[in-house]
């Protein structure tokens, strides 16, 4: 049943993570951990990807291989382009290449994670 809602699911949750990306947070959330927020934007990265993952398998019929591939392609060119969008349409949020790299650190370790389980479920 679930399977029938990745496409959606996938799609709301890209919306409201770039809603997030892109209003002023300033004083609404407050960040105590040092290096809380790329802890943040890794695991948002992990989620991003897990879901276009099964969007790809599930909902359009690509294999494992294709499906993880595309999901960690789509989920970098994002966290790309919401880095680029946050320095040139908001007066409130500012570019940082750390955000990117962690973007794409969490995509990668969501990557690795299903083709661990990929491996050794599908066997």
């Amino acid at each position: 049943m679930l399977k029938t809602y990745f496409f959606v699911i996938t799609i709301l949750y890209s919306l409201a993570l770039t809603v997030v990306c892109l209003i002023d947070l300033n004083g609404v959330i407050k960040v105590e951990i040092s290096s809380g927020d790329k802890i943040f934007h890794a695991l948002s990265y992990v989620v991003l990807t897990v879901l276009w993952y099964y969007t790809f398998y599930y909902n359009l019929k690509f294999n494992n291989i294709k499906a993880l591939i595309y999901a960690v392609a789509v989920s970098i060119i994002f966290g790309i382009v919401i880095e680029v969008l946050q320095g040139t349409v908001t007066a409130y949020r500012s570019s940082d290449i750390n955000d990117v790299f962690a973007n794409s650190f969490g995509a990668i370790l969501a990557a690795a994670v299903i083709a661990v389980k990929n491996k050794y479920i599908l066997k």
